[in-house]
């Protein structure tokens, strides 16, 4: 019979072993989701608080201005003749956006000379070349270097975009 004691102790203190590394690790994990639940509050709260400080300086800061739009009247241009030697015409709206009030007060008062810039311009465009979207995208690159130019020695416009009411060519 002491052999059979001896087993029933020995398998004891085995099942006690097992169920101490079981507790360990179940001690373990619980730190760590502590540790992580800690770590998680933290960099929400960090978050937060630069959150707060953005919206601060945002409401410190004044509007941006509203934007300055001028919509020119609509230019009917014939177009340069294309390879195959058809004539052409574009119909095209604008508007120019505008960096400043003396930017517009500028254009209104040299607005024939812009519009003659501009005339000159589109009927050296040709129809092939307007057909496409790249020809359009660079229409309006030179559209906006043009009026860009200085008018005079003293006077010059800041166009920042060009946009398109109306683009019609036959």
């Amino acid at each position: 019979m002491p052999k059979t004691k001896q087993k029933a102790s020995g398998g004891g203190s085995k099942r006690l072993l097992v169920i101490l590394i079981i507790v360990l690790i179940i001690a373990g994990l619980c730190g760590l989701a502590g540790y992580t639940f800690y770590q998680l509050n933290s960099m929400k709260s960090a978050l937060q608080n630069q959150g707060g400080d953005v919206a601060v300086t945002k409401k410190n800061l004044p509007p941006p201005p509203p934007p300055i739009y001028v919509p020119l009247d609509a230019f009917t241009v014939s177009l340069k003749p294309g390879e195959n030697g058809s004539e052409r015409v574009l119909y095209i709206g604008l508007t120019l956006r505008l960096d400043d009030e003396t930017s517009k007060e500028t254009l209104q008062q040299f607005l024939p000379e812009v519009r003659s810039r501009l005339l000159l311009l589109f009927s050296q465009q040709t129809g092939e070349g307007l057909a496409t979207d790249n020809g359009k995208t660079e229409l309006l690159k030179k559209t906006k270097e043009v009026v860009n130019r200085p008018l005079t020695e003293h006077h010059k416009l800041v166009v920042t975009d060009v946009l398109f009411n109306a683009f019609i060519l036959r």
